[in-house]
């Protein structure tokens, strides 16, 4: 063959990029001579060192754009919908497919009349209700990107499998109607994301140097234009194999609270020895694991203790009968626990109770317990001893020793119970007079009662901005006292939280501050005046920024008559009638009798509420990839097995099996299995992130 003569570019890895015309597609010997080319100076003065400069260069060159007439581009400006049309015709002639429009706000004489109108006959550009065109209105991302879709009018690829949330941490802002465009433009590399490439931004105006490089890709699709090298051009992830789907189940959160406090749950007296107290744990989680629940409420912190190491707060004294004594032989349960839950594909939220510093005033402290360093923060309040919420000195070491947590231990979740102001003692009033008087002192102009609120409000918003600021994945979550407040909802009598624990949880819910409420729903369907659907009800209409709802049910009371096993079932499922409106699960105060089976309430769990397993439900607020495919999955011998990348940070796996031609989830598997036994039949394996998202499923048969 002749030697070829052309041009080519060499990217920062190394690939060489030219443009051959007139040559038959196959393989050929190739003999290179390199020789660096000077670039031209650009040929507009405010493009140079621009990160859309190549992409305007190489479509002045070849005559598809051009600038203003003092040899500007502008590429920092907006660009409207009639210049965008210019720019379309200019770079596509598809045939009509539409009959002529007249827009109502395009004149005839208008300098983009016919590059609309031809845009729109071409099926590329359309207009708005009552025929109008809006020439002069900012163009969007999402605009453009339906447009250059519609220009290239691409075959079906499967973008139906393509997760825009893995690749966009602002998925969730792209309407119903342009999800499917979004997933042809990312599938043939048309979106161009800058400064931020996993920020979509698909309804903010964008500038002419976007548009540039979004253009130009459309153009590489139709080998127009060889491809150019930018960390901005979104890759997409390889095509679907076939051996491969996407598979899930229904969601749900299902946990149950374990108390330490007065030894109610763990550990079971104060004189057990290690092993005996790691046994109890394992119990637990097993019990736990046999119901198939997914999550633990593990109190952590009941008086201002610790049932974990810390600097900050003493070893408890449920734990081994005297505060500051650590075990012997030494461990730390919420870390043992934390391991334990993890082997069994288990969530662990360690659970605060924030300002009790005493259950009794008799029992003794020890450094560092806070009443042992400021005790004249810590006031007699009926027989206990309660932190004052409105002391810096409070809210310093309570936020402290939350965040402490966070980051040394390997937690799901943050949960605070009902306790903040102290529930009312008949004939006491709180007494942190002092504390605002100097508020009032100093300025401030709030009620009592504003103040109080106000004080537990920043405590709330701080934690949850430190968490995410600190651990994005682990969640915050809240179990309020179940009525808001009398009244709220009509019909609905019984403590004011608002007043008297002075607890805002509706605000909390309108700040977005919590991803999650448990509202303690601790009574009957047929409790008139709390009923359980009713207060769900209220907590589902007042959650405007979309936190998840787990009631909290009152387990303890089951007793076979008044609160009957049925009246369990019946509230879980009125939970789930309310699915679609965020009540995706149940916390159950408490263990016990899930542990001690009175009136064979485990049966009703493993038969009929819980015959399933389940993940807990996603967090749209997290985003992120989708964890990696598994790897090397077989199935022989009555075997499922697998590997993992060891840099994917595996949480746990899925496995679905097919039955009757639909998939349903069989069982959930911790991160370090590697393989599992199954009958023969078709199975789906999906990996499990840390923030519970699934891959796709590998597909395999077990003989």
């Amino acid at each position: 063959m002749n030697n070829i003569q052309t041009t080519a570019t060499v990217d920062g890895q190394g690939r060489l990029v030219a443009q051959l015309n007139g040559v038959p597609a196959g393989q050929y010997e190739v003999t290179l001579t390199l020789r660096a080319i000077t670039p031209p100076a650009p040929q507009f003065a405010d493009i140079r060192g621009h990160w859309a400069e190549p992409f305007i260069t190489a479509l002045t060159a070849a005559g598809l754009i051009s600038g203003f007439p003092d040899r500007t581009f502008r590429p920092n400006e907006w660009i409207n919908r009639a210049q965008f049309a210019a720019l379309i015709q200019a770079a596509f002639d598809r045939p009509f497919v539409r009959d002529p429009m007249t827009f109502v706000d395009v004149a005839a004489t208008f300098w983009a009349a016919g590059a609309i109108a031809k845009t729109y006959q071409m099926g590329i550009l359309t207009g708005f209700p009552n025929r109008q065109f809006r020439p002069l209105e900012n163009l969007t991302k999402l605009q453009i990107l339906i447009a250059l879709v519609n220009a290239l009018n691409p075959p079906a690829s499967g973008v139906d499998r393509l997760i825009l949330a893995s690749l966009y941490q602002d998925a969730a802002q792209i309407p119903t109607y342009g999800e499917t465009p979004v997933k042809y433009a990312t599938r043939l590399e048309l979106v161009v994301n800058h400064p931020q490439v996993n920020q979509l931004r698909p309804q903010q105006a964008v500038t002419r140097g976007e548009v540039c490089a979004m253009l130009y890709q459309a153009l590489v699709q139709q080998g127009r234009m060889p491809p150019l090298s930018s960390p901005y051009i979104v890759i997409p992830p390889p095509p679907p194999r076939a051996d491969v789907i996407p598979l899930q189940h229904q969601r749900e959160f299902r946990a149950a609270w374990v108390a330490t406090v007065w030894n109610i749950n763990f550990p079971s007296r104060r004189d057990l020895t290690t092993a005996a107290q790691q046994q109890e744990l394992r119990m637990l989680l097993d019990n736990l694991v046999d119901l198939r629940f997914n999550a633990i409420i593990f109190q952590v912190r009941p008086e201002g203790d610790a049932l974990y190491a810390s600097s900050l707060e003493p070893w408890s004294a449920w734990l081994t009968g005297r505060q500051g004594q650590a075990p012997n032989p030494s461990y730390d349960p919420l870390a043992f626990l934390i391991s334990e839950a993890q082997q069994r594909a288990i969530e662990v939220h360690a659970w605060f109770n924030p300002y009790r510093a005493r259950v009794s005033r008799n029992n003794p402290v020890v450094a560092p317990h806070l009443d042992a360093r400021h005790p004249e923060v810590i006031y007699n309040y009926g027989t206990q001893r309660w932190m004052d919420p409105g002391s810096a000195i409070v809210q310093d070491h309570t936020y402290n020793v939350i965040l402490d947590v966070v980051r040394r231990y390997d937690i799901d979740g943050i949960h605070l119970d009902d306790y903040f102001y102290p529930y009312p003692v008949q004939g006491e009033e709180f007494p942190d007079g002092a504390t605002y008087s100097r508020y009032r002192n100093d300025g401030g102009t709030l009620s009592l009662g504003d103040w109080r609120r106000d004080n537990v409000n920043k405590m709330v918003q701080r934690l949850a901005a430190g968490i995410r600021a600190t651990k994005p994945h682990v969640k915050f979550g809240i179990s309020p006292f179940g009525i808001y407040r009398p009244g709220q909802p009509s019909g609905i009598t019984g403590l004011d939280q608002y007043n008297v624990l002075f607890a805002d949880p509706k605000h909390w819910l309108a700040q977005g501050w919590v991803d999650y409420i448990a509202p303690q729903l601790y009574w009957r369907i047929d409790q008139v005046q709390q009923s359980y659907p009713v207060l769900l009800d209220w907590w589902a209409a007042n959650n405007p920024r979309g936190a998840h709802i787990y009631p909290g049910n009152n387990l303890v009371r089951l007793d076979g008559t008044t609160w009957p096993v049925s009246e369990f079932e019946r509230q879980v499922s009125l939970t789930r009638d309310l699915r679609g409106r965020l009540a995706l699960g149940n916390i159950f105060y408490n263990i016990k009798p899930l542990v001690d089976n009175p009136h064979n309430i485990r049966a009703a769990f493993q038969d009929r509420l819980y015959a399933q397993p389940a993940l807990v439900p996603l967090l749209r607020a997290q985003g992120g990839r989708l964890p990696p495919l598994p790897l090397e999955v077989r199935g022989t011998g009555g075997q499922l097995s697998w590997q993992a990348d060891p840099q994917a940070g595996i949480w746990g796996w899925t496995v679905y099996e097919s039955l009757g031609g639909n998939w349903r989830l069989r069982q959930v598997l911790p991160g370090g299995r590697r393989s599992v036994n199954l009958p023969p039949g078709r199975y789906g394996l999906c990996a499990v992130n840390r923030q519970k998202q699934e891959s796709e499923a590998v597909m395999v048969t077990v003989g």
